[in-house]
């Protein structure tokens, strides 16, 4: 199978007043062609930063420190700012969290997803605007032209979400990232979106990495799961070897904090994730882990394979019969 993207060894920090984040601390991450890739994990792990890393935007005072990102054999991080401009909105489009802060509310939305076709497609602004019925079209925008003359500030949240979709695959990417894209939506539209963007990425045989808290979207719409901690990965396979056969003692976390029919109170990790200007010596996960031992406060945990396609940073996982 084609490899798309490979991440390696990707550190990234963040310059603050109170110190320096070590946001990323060595993430390594690999995607095939029209593969699905899950990133979850709870707030503040590093999701958003790896995303886009990935396409080398890194929010200031941010700074990508080390590491290779190949995208296609090129490594991303090398390219000059024209370089990356041709892969940027072409074969790689992201969707970010909150759609009506993406959009420009000054100008029309019709302006907007021209300009993106425009960017996309290398045509004209005539033949973009005769693209724009299609691409409206596939992301379930029937109403044609009160959309293109509206403000994103008149469309509701999951019309403002479909117009990014638009604009995503309006250049048929390779690569589709997708940053917490329902986040900011109801739960009716939720679903609908999320099929949506599942739908469009099979059809361009896109890859797709979809970040996102909700373990269950993950499950239903991936074929990996990476579980990000505190810049890390800690666990990495398949939807059925990370949820069924869970390794990680963060994993096994999560997947209890779920809710369910017959608990009679939620479970929830104990503790926060750790400051990152002052992160813990070892595994970052060892001052919130119950089954931590010396080793895990002293040593940090290299990501190694369990079984074949499944990883695990621990030094002590789960066993097979307590997962």
């Amino acid at each position: 199978m084609e490899k798309i993207l490979e991440v390696k060894d990707l550190f990234v920090n963040f310059y603050t007043y109170r110190g320096i984040v070590r946001a990323l601390n060595g993430i390594n991450l690999t995607l095939n062609k029209a593969e699905s890739v899950g990133l979850v994990g709870e707030s503040g792990c590093g999701k958003s930063a790896t995303a886009k890393s990935i396409i080398n935007l890194v929010d200031s005072p941010g700074k990508i420190e080390g590491g290779h990102i190949y995208f296609r054999g090129k490594d991303l991080l090398t390219l000059s700012s024209p370089e990356l401009k041709k892969i940027r909105g072409k074969q790689i489009s992201f969707i970010f969290q909150e759609p009506k802060k993406a959009l420009d509310p000054t100008s029309k939305v019709g302006d907007q997803l021209i300009e993106a076709i425009q960017i996309a497609r290398s045509v004209s602004k005539k033949e973009a605007a005769k693209i724009c019925p299609e691409i409206l079209s596939q992301v379930g925008l029937a109403d044609f032209q009160r959309v293109m003359k509206s403000y994103s500030f008149e469309l509701s949240g999951g019309m403002a979400q479909r117009i990014m979709i638009g604009m995503a695959i309006c250049g048929s990417p390779v690569l589709i990232i997708a940053d917490e894209p329902t986040s900011a939506l109801d739960v009716s539209v939720q679903a609908q979106i999320i099929r949506l963007l599942d739908e469009l990425a099979k059809r361009y045989h896109s890859s797709l990495i979809l970040i996102t808290h909700d373990l269950g979207l993950a499950a239903e719409n991936c074929e990996k799961i990476a579980v990000m901690y505190a810049g890390n990965i800690v666990e990495f396979g398949t939807v059925e070897m990370v949820f069924g056969n869970t390794a990680h003692h963060y994993t096994k976390g999560l997947l209890d904090s779920l809710p369910t029919l017959e608990a009679k109170e939620l479970f929830t990790i104990p503790g926060m994730v750790p400051d990152l200007i002052y992160p813990p010596p070892g595994c970052r996960f060892s001052t919130r882990c119950s089954s931590k031992k010396t080793a895990c406060c002293e040593n940090f945990p290299a990501l190694k394979e369990l079984e074949k396609g499944h990883f695990v940073s621990c030094f002590y996982p789960i066993a097979g019969k307590d997962r």
